[in-house]
């Protein structure tokens, strides 16, 4: 029987017991992680690896792997999905990006959308940025809420509580009926940030990642961080972890990144299903007329 609920011990793992203060968490590894082609190197094998267990995942078709990326602006998370997602079978894996609600999407409730998204057993789905966003960019601008159609406007500090009780209790929903989750917060510094997007504005080729409003948004950098610390403590748990990851290094990050989701596929104990005997006699009978041909 395959674990429940999978969690990965890591450093960068977000405790449950909302212990987790983000000015403490690192943006950047240690100096002598700092290698680049040993990152690479391992990032390649861990790739392989994930292949394999993708196979027994499609295969069995009993289980799913949700993966959710948040980040502030020029964190890394397309690169990151890109170079990790990089060398498995593309027809068992689905990326979503969730961009602002539609109008359709305004008249249901705010998990609504995220639901029909779920990846069917069998396959990995990709969030990047997701619900979260409902708790963070929501709550650092909540004139938002205004545009949400809520039935009645409670107050702003129970509006955040009550959606994070609605995440945990869906988060869990989803891993009591075979998803397993694993979450990364991509922790990118302040000053990274702008280096990042100066290259964008210098680099013709990169003109088209650039908007205006990322470097507005810088304004409210505390108050971002000041909501992610909250919705990891309080959204952080056995059955959906988030791990936080520095982002300042990208060669690191893709790495660590790659190896929680592989540790976590192992820890799901994936299997290819075992054929009956039925199955096993019809499949030597096969064998023996395709031979005689």
């Amino acid at each position: 029987m395959s674990a429940r609920f999978v969690t990965v011990d890591s450093p960068y793992l977000v405790p449950f017991d909302g212990g987790f203060r983000i000015e403490k968490a690192d943006t950047a590894p240690a100096k002598k992680k700092r290698d680049d082609e040993a990152n690479d190197a391992a990032l390649a094998k861990t790739i392989l690896r994930m292949r394999k267990l993708q196979g027994r995942l499609l295969a069995s078709d009993r289980r799913s792997l949700l993966v959710v990326f948040q980040a502030m602006d020029a964190a890394g998370k397309d690169g990151t999905i890109k170079a990790v997602m990089s060398g498995i079978n593309p027809a068992g894996c689905e990326v979503h990006n969730f961009k602002r609600p539609s109008d359709a999407e305004l008249d249901h409730d705010f998990l609504w959308r995220i639901h029909q998204r779920a990846p069917e057993r069998g396959r990995i789905g990709i969030f990047n940025r997701s619900h979260y966003e409902e708790v963070i960019v929501v709550r650092v601008h909540p004139t938002i809420l205004e545009g949400q159609r809520l039935p009645a406007m409670p107050s702003e500090k129970k509006v955040w509580q009550e959606r994070f009780e609605s995440i945990r209790d869906f988060e869990r929903h989803l891993a009591r009926n075979g998803t397993t989750i694993v979450k990364f917060f991509l922790h990118v510094s302040k000053s990274e940030q702008k280096k990042r997007l100066l290259e964008r504005i210098a680099d013709p080729e990169a003109n088209w990642k650039f908007e205006a409003a990322d470097v507005n948004e810088r304004d409210h950098f505390g108050d971002y961080m000041d909501a992610y610390q909250d919705a990891l403590n309080e959204t952080s748990r056995a059955w959906a972890p988030w791990y936080t990851i520095p982002a300042d290094d990208k060669r690191f990050m893709r790495r660590t990144v790659a190896d929680i989701l592989v540790q976590t596929l192992e820890g799901m104990d994936l299997d290819y299903p075992e054929i009956s005997a039925p199955s096993r006699a019809a499949m030597l009978e096969a064998k023996k007329k395709l031979e005689s041909e």
